[in-house]
């Protein structure tokens, strides 16, 4: 996910996908726990994802 990407986004659209990301790592959470997961990478991958979304979300409510 790029950071560009996104900030081409409304805030409806940035909401629908950080919800889609927040059950991602949910179940990516859950795979690892049940030793089901083969790339324990995509983990760190999902919530800087995350944090990504959350930034570019802060920044347009205070424009």
């Amino acid at each position: 996910m790029d950071a560009k990407e996104l900030r081409s986004q409304d805030l409806n659209q940035l909401n629908e996908t950080l919800e889609g990301l927040f059950k991602e790592h949910f179940e990516m959470r859950m795979q690892h726990k049940s030793a089901q997961l083969s790339d324990t990478s995509k983990l760190k991958a999902t919530k800087k994802n995350i944090a990504r979304v959350k930034t570019i979300i802060k920044e347009k409510t205070n424009e």
